[in-house]
């Protein structure tokens, strides 16, 4: 296919071009009503380029097919059989992969290390999750993604589930042996779905980790907006193979998505794909050397600590991505939640994971030297402000046994069944009835359905104490708790 070609930013050009004017929504009119202020601030061109995907960007039948053109162009530039545009983040994709590989009912099998969203395709679907254990790590406290033998184990166990679902990268940066577990998998003519949120720029360069589908994977979801250049919520789910049903898949889809898709996202990943074609693996490239010095210049910062040879030890990950910049601040004396605020309100700087040891940056094609040194210069005054920093709250941390809950009920029953509230300190034995994640990275500590355990409930009371972020339960406080009615 010729990749010079973005169909979608190519039609919103000549939509200008021919001085379209739409009496149907967005009622903003191409910005023509919006206040002063808004615009000063938004930009009117935000405003211009918002409207409609049919009977505005294209006719009402949408006969010109500019979607469609842009998404079979995305499929050829990563070498997948199918690609489908989501306005609704990878959320959404994931939700709508789960429900297609199975039909409402059965197991699945799923690393416990999975994000929120797919807890929340559990709990629309009403699946039986199968939960693959991660290599926990109670050195680094943190989990690493599953490795091919405890898959295979799990499929042992659980012959009749539906599919296997995996996180590779991780937000930390580390991904999974994917060949391998895919190939576990198709001995069984089941299909992988993997969750590649961090991983939109895997297939346009040779020395990042292999891209899910170059590995075997049968549906991979790939945040555009979180490695690539895309806007927020811009998310594509590759499909290829045998194993799933892309009608399905772009159905189950349709049950979840919006049907006011945004017109400026699907343009952004329009642009990002030709992009990565063109100049994707010479950007990707000086950003590897740039991440790779600054990697360096930070490690001879004293008290900090870029995790490197941690996270890929052979019980580690099987790759990594060197573009998360996992930073080690426990040596400073404070907690990466103290790091993080501080960088923040100090030096102007928003860094993406924290937790009660570590704050993460991830770089793209987009950094160069002036923005890695403004990152120093603010890690270097914030060792300098360190030891007039409070001491941190300590955090209650479990080992990884406790953190590996029974799943006594569906996930789906315990959330929609009648629930009560409880303090806290009478939640331990308890099954939960809301899920409780530590944001980011957002993977749920408690889920709906589990057996809640003292030594998990000890880790987020003092987790919040400590300011850990907990965006879902009633009460972020956690002095109550949601659970399912005796």
């Amino acid at each position: 296919m010729d990749q010079r070609k973005a169909p979608i930013l190519e039609a919103l050009a000549a939509y200008h071009q021919h001085d379209r004017y739409g009496y149907t929504p967005p009622g903003h009119r191409q910005g023509r009503g919006v206040d002063k202020r808004t615009l000063d601030v938004i930009g009117a061109d935000a405003f211009a380029n918002d409207i409609l995907a049919s009977a505005g960007l294209d006719d009402r039948s949408s006969s010109n097919g500019y979607l469609a053109e842009a998404q079979e162009l995305m499929a050829d530039a990563v070498g997948a059989e199918h690609a489908f545009f989501s306005t609704c983040g990878s959320s959404l994709s994931v939700k709508a992969a789960i429900l297609a590989v199975t039909r409402g009912t059965g197991d699945i099998l799923i690393g416990r290390d999975a994000h929120k969203s797919v807890t929340a395709g559990l709990i629309l679907s009403g699946l039986q999750p199968r939960w693959i254990r991660p290599r926990w790590d109670n050195e680094l406290r943190l989990a690493h993604p599953p490795s091919p033998e405890t898959v295979e184990g799990m499929w042992q166990r659980h012959p009749d589930a539906a599919a296997c679902l995996i996180v590779s990268p991780k937000p930390y940066g580390t991904c999974a042996d994917i060949q391998a577990i895919a190939e576990i998998c198709h001995r069984r003519g089941k299909p992988l779905i993997v969750d590649e949120a961090w991983g939109a720029h895997l297939p346009f360069h040779d020395s990042l980790p292999t891209w899910a589908m170059d590995a075997g994977a049968d549906i991979c979801v790939v945040s555009v907006h979180k490695m690539g250049l895309g806007f927020e919520q811009g998310s594509v789910y590759h499909l290829q193979g045998q194993l799933v049903d892309p009608i399905r898949l772009k159905q189950c889809a349709d049950l979840l998505a919006t049907t006011s898709t945004n017109v400026l996202i699907y343009a952004g990943m329009d642009g990002w794909r030709r992009q990565m074609v063109r100049h994707g693996e010479k950007q990707l490239d000086a950003a590897l050397q740039l991440v790779e010095t600054t990697r360096g210049r930070i490690n001879g910062l004293p008290g900090l600590h870029v995790l490197h040879d941690e996270l890929i030890r052979e019980e580690a990950s099987h790759d990594f991505d060197p573009l998360h910049v996992l930073i080690d601040v426990q040596q400073l004396g404070v907690s990466g939640y103290q790091a993080a605020d501080w960088l923040r309100e100090n030096a102007r700087i928003d860094v993406g994971l924290n937790d009660h040891r570590r704050i993460e940056a991830t770089f793209s094609q987009a950094d160069n030297r002036q923005s890695a040194d403004r990152l120093l210069e603010a890690l270097g005054s914030l060792v300098e402000a360190a030891p007039g920093l409070p001491v941190p709250a300590p955090v209650e941390l479990p080992d990884s046994a406790d953190l590996e809950m029974e799943t006594v009920q569906l996930p789906r029953d315990a959330f929609f069944g009648p629930v009560e509230v409880v303090p806290v300190s009478e939640a331990a034995g308890r099954i939960a009835a809301e899920q409780i994640t530590p944001y980011p990275p957002g993977v749920p500590a408690i889920l709906p359905g589990e057996r809640i355990n003292a030594r998990v409930i000890d880790y987020l009371v003092s987790g919040a104490k400590a300011g850990m972020v907990l965006p879902d339960p009633a009460d972020p406080s956690m002095e109550t708790v949601r659970v399912v009615q005796e």
